[in-house]
């Protein structure tokens, strides 16, 4: 006799779901043209079918235990060919938010961070704290003469005050992935095992090429925005310790002079990452033919992106034309927005980083990855 299963719904996790992108779940009657039809569906372990039916049941453990949600790459070919307009790939966008939020170490920073009306919030901890560093130190004020804006604030508090939020994130986030990963191992049955470095080595691979999305039908340009804002982080963080290195080495102190081959390449990142969050946006407010749409928490993330290079531009800028009055302050709306996409890392759509490349990563571990 088949042993009987009984399932507990958690109602309050079914309507924090459909407040926060999922209003559409309840429309999914179980056809599973969502799981056929998208180009990344392994085959013994098809989604996001089964995602559907467990958020609909409010089996939040069971959904936060599985990768699949990780797996997806919200191409939204489900969505798109949905006879029930139940929308899979929005459902399980909002599967990821939640479970950014319901794992954040500490917990406040999940609701400060993946909550849109916390938004102002967020931004106001870093600038008050500047604010208050400077007012302490003498250092408020538009200082005199060239501008240079280690005069307003000096590198050593830069670098004080970022180190040590960005390593309490850092452990806060390696903590999260770390439950993650146990609660992957534990209700799926299979721990690490040596499989797991090739595994990863691939999962790193594709991410690098961002090959899932060329596979993608509805959304296949999605693929040229995502790679520009990557590797414009990425140029961003070269150019981070490329200044490093010159402060404390050669002692080459700012403002780096613009025919520095250091100076071309931050610029030359900083636009890629602009021209890929452009690309981002442009993407998703022309009408593709999609019944999807983008939530709260992912355009806060984007606008964010866009934010962090405008100010970076313009403190360029503004610097270069002499204009002191404007260039301090800018500079100060430019570190906050910095603190926001840095510190709150693990908190932000960013947090899918880490998490998808566990998710993934365990997958091809474990043999669920064989795609149809």
């Amino acid at each position: 006799m088949a042993e009987e299963t009984v399932i507990s719904p958690d109602i309050k996790f079914i309507r924090e779901l459909k407040e926060t992108g999922g209003e559409t779940l309840k429309k999914c009657y179980q056809c599973a043209t969502c799981s056929v039809v998208c180009p990344i569906s392994p085959d013994d372990r098809p989604f996001p079918r089964k995602e559907m039916v467990m958020a609909q049941w409010g089996m939040k453990e069971e959904i936060f235990s599985s990768p699949d949600i990780w797996t997806c790459h919200n191409c939204n070919d489900c969505s798109k060919y949905c006879p029930r307009g139940a929308r899979p790939g929005d459902v399980l966008g909002a599967l990821r938010q939640r479970f950014i939020k319901e794992a954040a170490v500490p917990g406040f920073m999940g609701n400060l961070v993946t909550e849109p009306k916390m938004t102002l919030v967020a931004l106001a901890i870093p600038l008050l704290l500047f604010l208050v560093v400077l007012g302490v130190t003498g250092h408020l004020g538009i200082p005199e003469g060239r501008i240079v804006y280690s005069k307003l604030f000096p590198i050593r508090y830069i670098e004080v005050i970022f180190l040590s939020a960005v390593g309490l994130a850092g452990v806060a986030y390696l903590t999260s992935l770390s439950r993650f990963w146990n609660r992957l191992t534990r209700v799926n049955g299979r721990g690490y095992s040596k499989a797991f470095v090739p595994a990863l080595v691939e999962t790193i691979t594709e991410f690098l090429k961002h090959s899932k999305f060329a596979k993608c039908e509805a959304n296949r340009d999605r693929k040229n925005g995502h790679l520009l804002v990557f590797y414009g982080f990425v140029g961003l963080f070269i150019t981070t310790l490329w200044i490093t290195f010159y402060y404390y080495v050669p002692k080459i102190h700012s403002p780096i002079p613009l025919s520095d081959p250091m100076k071309w390449f931050g610029n030359l990142s900083a636009l890629t990452l602009l021209t890929g969050s452009l690309i981002v946006i442009a993407n998703r407010t022309k009408d593709k033919g999609i019944n999807t749409r983008s939530s709260s928490f992912d355009w806060t993330f984007v606008i964010m992106v866009l934010l962090v290079c405008v100010t970076g531009i313009l403190t360029e800028l503004i610097r270069l034309a002499g204009i002191a009055a404007l260039a301090y302050p800018m500079y100060l709306v430019h570190l906050t927005f910095v603190f926001y996409i840095i510190v709150y890392f693990p908190y932000s759509k960013l947090a899918h980083m880490g998490y998808r490349t566990l998710a993934i990563a365990y997958s091809k571990m474990t043999a669920r990855d064989v795609e149809a």
